[in-house]
């Protein structure tokens, strides 16, 4: 296991380099004058120049490459100051450092991805558990139904509805709003409830369906009818050996689901008017802010990289033949 892990850590910082490899080549051959983009329309020579300068536009290109991933490592040397690792540059439209206008974004994020990841996983895949032990019931068809007709709404649907009933028509809720964790906890969870049932929902319905139907297919394996031909308990068969074998394919989703969410919740973020990674993202490519672009990229790749990583050894854990293997 050990040897396994290094392997993926390995490969892991090739992969990191060679993106951030690709995503530097593909922006900065790009014909265009970033200095000018920063200083604005009435931009005098000597301005343009400092702003080059500064932004350490007027070095050749291999020696803007060493800095830039030298930077993420090592940090960086700015006129403005010292960038501390891992240095992803200075913002274009800012003049800010580009972690640290990541790092202010994240937690929103994590607050979204976090709290919507409890409510759908719950709901998710106690539905599919229980469809799947009244399987053809009317508990199962009631269950696969809803989910079939929340799967066909669409964050950007279902919440202005959602906001025109609780927030705008009755008033019963504020419209969401970021607030500080460890300041205010209660607000922090009322500012956030609707963007957390609005994307769950929708989330909640493909977990629904998928946990259904792996704990079907588990219950046909040849290892739980022997369980069951043993004469243990339905009870235990079903939890003891058929939910734990479901749990790899969801695993899988839930890596790649996680990963996106943390790399920005785009349109949960638009749709709610929060400021987090995904608004960042989307708010940059419109500037062409092209550090803090490619800082965010580099910045979803770690957690897709990483998250892969944890999803494997999630697999070692729930399955003992992967383990062997």
């Amino acid at each position: 296991m050990l040897q396994f892990l290094i392997r993926r850590l390995t490969g892991a910082v090739v992969i990191m380099f060679l993106i951030g490899a690709f995503t530097f080549f593909l922006f900065y051959t790009v014909p265009q004058d970033f200095a000018a983009l920063s200083c604005g329309k009435n931009c005098s020579p000597q301005n343009l120049a400092v702003i080059r300068e500064n932004l350490g536009l007027d070095k050749p290109l291999p020696t803007q490459f060493w800095e830039f991933m030298s930077g993420i490592v090592a940090g960086r040397d700015f006129p403005q100051g010292h960038c501390s690792a891992p240095c992803l540059g200075i913002s274009f439209e800012s003049g800010e450092f580009v972690w640290d206008s990541i790092i202010d974004r994240f937690p929103l994020t994590l607050s979204l991805t976090v709290g919507g990841l409890v409510i759908f996983l719950i709901l998710g895949l106690g539905s599919g558990l229980l469809a799947a032990w009244k399987r053809g019931t009317v508990v199962d068809k009631i269950v696969s139904g809803t989910s079939i007709v929340l799967s066909s709404f669409q964050i950007y649907l279902l919440g202005p509805i959602v906001l025109g009933l609780l927030v705008y028509s009755t008033g019963i809720m504020d419209f969401p709003k970021e607030h500080s964790f460890t300041e205010e906890p209660g607000a922090w969870f009322l500012g956030l409830l609707i963007p957390w049932v609005v994307m769950a929902t929708i989330f909640t319905a493909q977990y629904t369906r998928m946990s259904r139907s792996t704990m079907i297919e588990q219950l046909q394996e040849e290892h739980v009818r022997t369980a069951r031909a043993k004469g243990m308990k339905q009870s235990y068969v079903f939890f003891r050996y058929a939910w734990r074998g479901s749990l790899i394919p969801i695993v899988t989703i839930l890596g790649m689901d996680l990963s996106a969410l943390l790399s920005g919740a785009v349109v949960t973020e638009f749709t709610f008017d929060l400021a987090g990674i995904g608004r960042l993202a989307v708010d940059s490519s419109l500037t062409k802010d092209l550090p803090v672009t490619m800082g965010v990229m580099l910045f979803g790749a770690f957690f897709i990289l990483l998250l892969n990583i944890l999803v494997d050894l999630a697999y070692a854990y729930i399955d003992p033949r992967v383990r062997l293997s």
